[in-house]
C-alpha cells in the first residue's frame, strides 16, 4: 500500500470512516510486526480523522504501558481498572466518555483532552492492550466511532 491515505475531509465521520478503515486493513495485512502496525493505525487514524490524540496502550505485567502513538507526550503506566482506559481494559468494553473532566478517576495526561473513547484490543478472548483516542472538544465520539474502531480492531486483530 502508498503511504498515503485516501480520504475527504470534508466528508461525514461515517463516509471517512467507510474510507479509511479498508486502506487500514490493507496497510497491516501481512505485516507481523505489532509495533510497525499499532504505529500506523494510530499514525492513519490521527491524520485522516484529525483526532487531537490516538495510540495504544499494551498490557504488560498487570499494568497498560504506553505504545505507539500520535500526538503530544502522554502518560506512560496506567493501573488496571484506573482512569478511562484502565477500566476499558478491566470490562473488556468500549468507553465513550463525553466530557473527560464528569469521567470519575479520570487521568489526565493532557489538559487540552475533553472527550475520549477507549476500544479494547483483542487477541482471541484475552485483552491485550486498549486503543484510546482523545479530542480537544466535547462530545466527539458517538456510536459510529465506536462501531468502526470496534469493527477495524476486530478486523486486523491476527495484526495485532
Amino acid at each position: 500500500m502508498s503511504e498515503s491515505l485516501l480520504v475527504d475531509k470534508t466528508a461525514s465521520k461515517e463516509v471517512k470512516y467507510k474510507t479509511l478503515v479498508p486502506q487500514i486493513k490493507a496497510l497491516v495485512q501481512g505485516e507481523t510486526d505489532q509495533i510497525a502496525n499499532l504505529a500506523n493505525i494510530s499514525a492513519a487514524l490521527k491524520e485522516a480523522m484529525d483526532f487531537f490524540w490516538v495510540g495504544f496502550y499494551m498490557v504488560k505485567n498487570d499494568e497498560l504501558v504506553l505504545g505507539p502513538f500520535q500526538g503530544p507526550i502522554a502518560c506512560t503506566r496506567i493501573k488496571k481498572g484506573k482512569g478511562v482506559c484502565g477500566s476499558s481494559w478491566v470490562e473488556a468494553k468500549t468507553i465513550v466518555v463525553p466530557d473527560v473532566d464528569a469521567f470519575p478517576g479520570h487521568i489526565a495526561c493532557s489538559s487540552a483532552s475533553r472527550s475520549e473513547i477507549v476500544v479494547p484490543v483483542f487477541k482471541g478472548n484475552e485483552v491485550i492492550g486498549v486503543l484510546d483516542v482523545d479530542s480537544s472538544e466535547l462530545n466527539t465520539f458517538d456510536e459510529t466511532d465506536q462501531k468502526f474502531l470496534e469493527e477495524l480492531l476486530k478486523d486486523i486483530q491476527e495484526y495485532l
